[in-house]
Order: structure tokens, then C-alpha cells, then sequence
């Protein structure tokens, strides 16, 4: 018991040669990340396209494409926005065009707005004009998740039961 006469672990194995060739994962940006984010500290200056989510909370100055947005109360978009859902908080000057818009009390629009369906609190400051679309025109890469993207979801679900 107290005088076990076991020996010690033999020390870990160098690496391989292989093993040191393997880069890294990414920290973030990966292929299967759900969301985005742009702090509010952030500028950015051209055009963002992301196939996932994305959270803003900084500045874009140039074009948003994305799956759905959300849009901090302090931040500022300068361009316009293709989205499938897209939640206004903050200042945007250009079009808009999402099938799902949401527009929040603190929010400032600048610019025309098209949609599929539309909530709008009361407070928003709207300065251009709104029309209903039966269906926007979304980039191909924005309409559906990647397959595998989905099958991972699925496996985690099955996880979750």
C-alpha cells in the first residue's frame, strides 16, 4: 500500500517529424464557427462577407453580406447589408435587404429598406423607404448551411438527449 513498487511512467515521446508539421487550429474564423463577432473597438474599411452569423458591435465602412446579422446599439454600418435575417440596433447608412428585418428602437437607418417580413419598434428612426418583398434575392453561399455543417449539428444533438 504505502510502499508501492510500481515504477514510474516512462517520459513522454518527442515529437514526430510529422506531428511538427501539423499546423495549429485556427483560434477563430474556423470553417464550422457559428457566428462571428466585430467588437466595438473595431473598424473595418471594405467590404465583410461571411457565410455564418455575424455580431457587430464596431464599424463597417463598405458592404455586409451574411447569414443573419445582429447590430449592436453603438455601432455603425456605412454600406449596405444583404442578410436572411437581419436585427437593427445601431446606425446604417445604405440599403437594406433581408428576408427577416427587425428594427430595434435605438436603431438609425439611413436608406432604403426591403424585407420579407418586418418588425419595427417604436422609437426606430427610418429615413428612406420600405417595400415588401416575397422572397430576396440571397446569395447562393447564404441561403443553406454547409452539408457538413449540419451533419455536425445533428451529431451534437444526438449527444444532447
Amino acid at each position: 500500500m504505502f510502499g508501492s513498487r510500481h515504477a514510474p511512467p516512462p517520459p513522454p515521446a518527442p515529437p514526430t517529424r510529422a506531428a511538427a508539421l501539423v499546423p495549429p487550429a485556427p483560434a477563430t474564423g474556423a470553417k464550422h464557427t457559428p457566428f462571428s463577432l466585430i467588437g466595438g473597438d473595431v473598424v473595418v474599411t471594405g467590404n465583410v462577407s461571411a457565410t455564418v452569423d455575424i455580431h457587430i458591435d464596431g464599424r463597417i465602412d463598405g458592404d455586409l453580406e451574411c447569414a443573419a446579422l445582429v447590430q449592436g446599439a453603438e455601432s455603425v454600418i456605412c454600406g449596405n447589408i444583404v442578410a436572411k435575417s437581419a436585427r437593427i440596433a445601431g446606425q446604417v447608412e445604405g440599403s437594406i435587404n433581408a428576408d427577416n428585418l427587425v428594427i430595434e428602437r435605438s436603431a438609425r437607418i439611413f436608406g432604403d429598406c426591403r424585407y420579407g417580413t418586418l418588425a419595427v419598434e417604436n422609437g426606430a428612426q427610418v429615413e428612406g423607404r420600405f417595400s415588401a418583398q416575397s422572397t430576396i434575392v440571397v446569395p447562393p453561399e447564404l441561403a443553406a448551411p454547409e452539408e457538413d455543417y449540419v451533419e455536425e449539428i445533428e451529431e451534437e444533438e444526438r449527444y444532447l438527449d
